[in-house]
């Protein structure tokens, strides 16, 4: 029998399958929630996962449960929740939620459960399905730093880097941060390729003249890669993703008295394009996007 903590994982979608398969490569025991997504599920439980058939279940079978969800909500609801987590709640049971979630839900959360015996981070992780396959992500921890050192197996098993931020919300706080920066980028970079092509510049020169310069970015690079190749590959995250967590951001700027005049800016823009039937494409379409309000003939040259 194994002496490493059996993980119980909800949400494998396109994060949450290779952080699970990278748990399950160094040896831990684990259990998914079933979803109606069969694929990713039944390819976990080909290796040797089990199923849980509710997140209570999945509590029982667990030491530890990962939460990737959508958003705060679908969190509440899976750990407080009718047959939720919390009702299988004993001291030792730790919850890591790697969800890009709102801060002062996850503190509700964290509260509800911690009165219950179960402690909880807040783990999200930045970078990519593609690092996510290779183990090689960086997650970012809100709560007690000796939770932190109880779990850290589970989190190096995915992680190349693991950074404490503070209290718990603290990590969920700043992975808004960091994403309302990089989706702030991508929509600033679309509209700067719109504008080249409407004004009769090369796209390819702009990258080369970009990557040249101190403007240069991954991020840059990322959303260049479709603008000219065709390319979306760089950057696998939805446009309403992309909308909700700028949503969030703007409500803890809000929430601290902050004005927050380019998140409010991009806000609007990644609903304009949700409203017009992007929001399921991946952010590198917001290339697309823009040259179709810019009332440009066709979408990429």
């Amino acid at each position: 029998m194994s002496d490493l903590p059996r993980v119980g994982f909800v949400g494998v979608g396109l994060m949450g399958r290779g952080m699970a398969a990278n748990l399950m490569a160094k040896g831990f025991p684990l259990s998914v929630l079933v979803h109606r997504n069969r694929a990713p599920v039944e390819g976990l439980l080909a290796k040797g996962a089990g199923e849980a058939a509710s997140p209570r279940a999945l509590a029982e079978a667990s030491d530890v449960i990962i939460l990737c969800l959508p958003n705060s909500r679908v969190v509440e609801e899976v750990a407080l929740g009718a047959d939720g987590v919390i009702e299988a709640a004993r001291p030792g049971l730790v919850v890591l939620d790697a969800t890009t979630a709102e801060p002062a839900a996850t503190r509700r959360i964290a509260a509800a459960l911690a009165a219950r015996g179960v402690d909880m981070l807040d783990t999200p992780m930045t970078m990519t399905p593609k690092e996510a396959d290779a183990g090689t992500l960086n997650v970012l921890v809100g709560g007690d730093e000796a939770v932190l050192a109880r779990v850290r197996p589970v989190l190096d098993a995915y992680a190349r880097n693991v950074f404490h931020i503070g209290p718990i919300g603290a990590a969920h706080a700043l992975k808004l941060i960091n994403n309302f920066m990089s989706m702030t980028m991508s929509a600033l970079i679309a509209e700067a390729a719109t504008t080249a092509r409407a004004s009769g510049v090369d796209l390819g020169k702009l990258r080369e003249v970009v990557s040249a310069g101190a403007v240069n970015s991954g991020m840059f690079q990322k959303i260049m890669a479709y603008a000219v190749d065709g390319d979306p590959s760089g950057l696998q995250f939805a446009i309403a993703n992309a909308r909700k967590d700028i949503g969030y951001y703007t409500d803890i700027a809000a929430e601290a008295g902050l004005p927050s005049p380019f998140g409010s800016a991009a806000l609007q823009l990644y609903t304009l394009a949700c409203a017009t039937g992007h929001g399921d494409k991946h952010v590198p379409l917001m290339v697309d996007v823009m040259a179709e309000l810019g009332g440009l003939a066709g979408e990429r040259e």
